[in-house]
């Protein structure tokens, strides 16, 4: 538990930093660094895209679920009784 919270303070100065260096970049070029930003921003979602492709192409179909002995043909049975959990009575005051 103790690293957890070590691990996400880290993180989050981490990431304040970032933020803080990223500005006194963006300030003193920022025509570069925008452009470096758009790059891979660009580069971050066309590559995510292409991973869900790719993804989708190369996983196998789902195998068949196999029917049910003896229930071809037949409607399902109806629940015997509501799952109302005790939620349909009146409060009492």
């Amino acid at each position: 538990m103790a690293n957890d919270r070590a691990l996400g303070g880290a993180i989050l100065g981490g990431s304040v930093l970032g933020i803080i260096v990223y500005g006194v970049l963006l300030y003193f070029f920022s025509k570069i660094i925008l452009e470096i930003t758009a790059f891979l921003g660009v580069v971050v979602l066309l590559g995510i895209l292409g991973w869900i492709g790719w993804t989708m192409a190369t996983t196998p179909p789902p195998e068949p679920m196999p029917e049910m002995a003896g229930t071809a043909g037949q409607a399902p049975a109806a629940p015997s009784a509501p799952a109302t959990g005790g939620m349909d009575k009146k409060p009492t005051s």
